[in-house]
């Protein structure tokens, strides 16, 4: 695990998180489920160099948000405010390759979670 992450979103309850896919000593994926365990108010926006569908979905499947580092410049602030309203964010980048297969896998996740 990677205690410093899961200390400081226990400590400080922040509205949003910002986690990278890769971590220290545990991937930012586990972090996040242990923060959203310990922190369910929080949101979790992953920012990472990572593009392959399966650490996406699984990653948009615990948080609300992912934006590719080589996005940032221009989605990150967007990605912000639009988890702040509630939403889901996807890098544009990311959208463009696999957007139905992320909405169809997000859809059905939410679906199960309330069946």
């Amino acid at each position: 695990m990677d205690p410093l992450a899961v200390h400081k979103a226990k400590e400080l309850k922040p509205d949003i998180i910002l986690l990278d896919i890769g971590l220290p000593t545990l991937n930012g994926v586990e972090a996040a489920r242990t923060i959203c365990k310990l922190v369910p108010k929080s949101k979790i926006l992953f920012l990472s160099q990572e593009s392959s569908a399966d650490v996406v979905l699984e990653a948009l499947g615990i948080g609300s948000a992912f934006v590719l580092k080589a996005d940032a410049r221009k989605e990150l602030i967007p990605a912000i405010r639009t988890v702040i309203l509630g939403n889901q964010f996807l890098s544009s980048t990311l959208a463009g390759h696999f957007f139905s297969e992320v909405v169809d896998s997000v859809i059905s996740a939410r679906l199960q979670l309330l069946l």
